[in-house]
């Protein structure tokens, strides 16, 4: 009984919000005087009736006569003007009996074939035991059964890719980690968990991963997803030579019509478009924006000349970060070409000074931990 006072209530609410406006433009509206037209008429016939019968000379009659027909006149346009308002009021009294009987009518029946006023309120428990198509539920009740059993290894498996999916990337690779340690590796398992930590680092593929990876590789040498992560590895690194060669042998080992070929000959059209074989033969090519290519570059040097490049080169770069410290990627990068160099002190000062620029909670900062924790570093300045 108190579910259908609520509804009443609530209805007759609704209703009062729709109807006032519309008692309002009813309000607003006079009617028409169109009396007036008639009482005009029959003075008009009134004259003609005088004017035979002599009791008014026929020139006051015509004087009367144009008088009453101004008004005449008057009162019809008067009369016209005022057909839409009273138009109008008929659409008001419409929506008035719609708003009135019509909605809740229609309302009430479609509860009464849908709704069931007698379910009782759903507590979680009764949802997690009953998720239907609900992921959200789905992902929870798997959740409450790894807290139970922690080493349920095919839990972990099915919930590692749905996290992955669902933006959860850490928890991901939580998932992947768990899943590995319990039932062990196959490729499916290794490439979602280097996926994971490839995501987590915003994109760059960490030493971790490219160990995930080729472990992937020794179980199938041909799998598609750890190639093309692994040539990725490779030109983030600035090793352009290998990274063609690996991305021109996925091509050879793919399928015709495969549908990760596109980007694989986008990256092979990128690395010989932008000459980035030749930057590796030219250590001095990229000045104040090092990378590991103008690193490995500088081997047939004397290791005078060698470290006075790269030394060059990071402090270049170091100025630039001073006069921008918004330089996300410059931070990445010098962060990681100190950690190269074995400067482990520099490379930790780097990310306590990108850190305050990006702040740990947001996106960039994240990434930045993650390198941290790539190349070992402490993010209170020290190293591991």
């Amino acid at each position: 009984m108190l579910f259908w006072i609520l509804v009443a209530t609530l209805t007759a609410a609704v209703a009062a919000v729709l109807l006032l406006p519309l008692l309002r433009a009813a309000a607003g509206t006079e009617a028409p005087q169109s009396h007036d037209v008639e009482v005009y008429r029959d003075q008009l016939e009134e004259l003609k009736r005088d004017e035979k019968g002599g009791l008014i000379s026929g020139e006051d009659a015509d004087f009367a006569r144009a008088e009453v027909a101004r008004r005449l006149l008057a009162a019809t346009d008067a009369v016209k003007a005022t057909a839409p308002v009273q138009l109008q009021r008929r659409s008001n009294r419409l929506a008035q009996l719609a708003v009135i009987l019509i909605l809740p009518a229609v309302g009430l029946c479609l509860y009464l074939r849908t709704g069931n006023p007698d379910v009782p309120d759903a507590p979680l428990a009764a949802r997690l035991a009953n998720p239907g198509n609900d992921m959200n539920i789905l992902i929870a009740r798997a959740e409450q059964q790894l807290v139970a059993n922690p080493n349920d290894g095919a839990g972990w498996d099915v919930l590692a890719p749905i996290y992955y999916r669902a933006g959860r990337v850490e928890d991901a690779a939580a998932a992947f980690r768990n899943a590995l340690r319990i039932l062990g590796a196959t490729p499916a398992r290794l490439g979602g968990y280097a996926e994971s930590l490839i995501a987590l680092s915003g994109g760059l593929v960490t030493t971790e991963a490219q160990e995930a990876l080729q472990k992937s590789l020794a179980i199938e040498p041909n799998d598609p997803r750890a190639q093309f992560y692994l040539a990725l590895g490779l030109k983030q690194e600035g090793k352009a030579t290998e990274a063609l060669a690996a991305f021109e042998q996925i091509v050879k080992t793919s399928p015709a019509g495969a549908p990760w070929l596109p980007l694989v000959n986008e990256h092979i059209a990128g690395l010989k478009g932008n000459g980035a074989t030749a930057a590796v033969d030219q250590p001095g090519a990229k000045l104040g924006n090092p990378t590991g290519a103008d690193i490995a570059a500088a081997e047939d040097m004397s290791a005078g000349d060698r470290a006075a490049m790269i030394e060059g080169m990071v402090g270049s770069l170091a100025e630039k970060l001073k006069a921008d410290p918004k330089n996300f990627e410059g931070w990445m990068r010098i962060i990681r070409s100190y950690s190269v160099l074995g400067q482990k002190d520099k490379a930790a000062d780097a990310l306590k000074q990108g850190l305050a620029a990006f702040p740990a909670d947001g996106d960039e900062g994240k990434q930045l931990l993650a390198l941290a924790s790539e190349l070992g570093l402490k993010t209170d300045g020290g190293v591991k």
